[in-house]
């Protein structure tokens, strides 16, 4: 463990002061020319400084919290690289040059910390690398840290209908930030975490070189899945392991207010949740649906089970009949409608939506937002 303290030290640790915003794109340009053979001075459209008309939009383009939209801590430099190459300049001259990186392949976490630094920064935005190579035939895939949930479902899906893989719900989210950070949805309960399912990874380290699974120590790789990816360098792409998913699998949301008995329902569904069959995910969501000063609280049961209604209902019965479900609740499909069911889509729209990069479902919007995660050890 103490290599990967001694990594994340020296990777953000800054060694001298910023030069001033007007002249830093053409001296950080001038760095990453010395730095990389393969950079050229037609490579300059990759590096926006605040002065650039471009500068807000790309800025802007994959903040996904609006929260943070005015803040006023805003990168020096914003570096769109198109090859890896490029990465290697950029995080070589950030550090000749004292400057923090960020680094942001979605735009999806709460704090905004892959665009927001206290001091003078870069932000290497990972939009242009993003390729999916699935290779059925040993069931995996690699994937750049650019690309979206979305574009990785969609790409398994294209090649296969009995493969997928276990990660999050929402489509826009990034590959490198979820991946590092963890990365539970729908399959977990039978396949875990994504994390759980990176097999390889390559990194850029602090001295701009790049690690696989056999040359980085093994610590360090199991700190990337799960500890922050960025913390230890910047993830190029990631292998994983794919699963295999059923023809046809089963969705349902239940509706339940107070008056229905929401709270009793919330309160036995913490002493079972765990105890369900490993194919049956449920989760509940609680919000207010009232309108105006009117306050009206609604649980939702969200599930899905990789499996039948002829196999979920009599399961339902058995493990939590309190629910009360009715096959008239519940609907089939193929694993990537669930995949547009749980991101708000309607299941028979064409997978070209999951796609988009600007969230656009019926459940997922650009919302304001201040959160966070919570792990309880007693039921509430």
């Amino acid at each position: 463990m103490e290599l990967i303290s001694l990594l994340a030290s020296l990777f953000l640790v800054s060694v001298s002061l910023p030069t001033s915003s007007s002249t830093s794109g053409q001296i950080f340009s001038q760095c990453m020319t010395v730095q990389s053979s393969n950079y050229t001075r037609t490579s300059d459209q990759i590096i926006y400084t605040s002065n650039s008309s471009l500068y807000l939009s790309i800025l802007q383009s994959s903040q996904q919290n609006p929260r943070w939209l005015n803040s006023t801590l805003k990168p020096l430099l914003i570096v769109t690289p198109l090859k890896e190459s490029e990465i290697q300049a950029a995080v070589l001259c950030s550090r000749k040059l004292g400057l923090q990186v960020r680094v942001r392949s979605g735009g999806h976490d709460y704090e905004g910390l892959s665009y927001l630094c206290k001091t003078p920064f870069v932000l290497i935005d990972l939009i242009n690398l993003r390729s999916v190579k699935v290779n059925v035939a040993d069931q995996t895939a690699w994937v750049q840290s650019g690309a979206t949930l979305g574009e990785l479902y969609y790409s398994i899906a294209k090649k296969s209908g009995s493969l997928g893989f276990p990660a999050g719900l929402c489509p826009t989210v990034g590959i490198g930030g979820h991946f590092s950070g963890g990365g539970f949805g729908t399959l977990m309960r039978k396949h875990g975490l994504a994390a759980d399912n990176v097999i390889d990874a390559r990194l850029i380290d602090f001295n701009g070189g790049i690690l696989d699974r056999r040359t980085m120590d093994e610590d360090l790789f199991w700190a990337i899945r799960g500890g922050g990816g960025s913390s230890f360098g910047i993830i190029l792409s990631w292998k994983i392991k794919l699963v295999q998913v059923p023809k046809i699998v089963t969705g349902f949301t239940v509706h339940k207010t107070l008056a229905q008995g929401a709270s009793k329902l919330v309160h036995r569904w913490q002493y079972i949740a765990d105890k369900f069959h490993e194919d049956l995910f449920i989760r509940i969501i609680i919000e207010n649906v009232g309108s105006g000063k009117e306050k009206k609280v609604q649980v939702s049961f969200n599930s899905l089970f990789l499996g039948g209604i002829d196999r979920l209902v009599p399961l339902m019965d058995q493990s939590f009949p309190e629910l009360g479900l009715q096959a008239k609740d519940c609907i089939e499909m193929s694993w990537i409608q669930s995949v547009q069911y749980f991101a708000g889509f309607q299941k028979d729209q064409s997978p070209e939506v999951l796609l988009s990069r600007v969230p656009s479902g019926r459940a997922i919007s650009r919302l304001n937002l201040t959160m966070s995660s919570n792990l309880y050890q007693r039921l509430l």
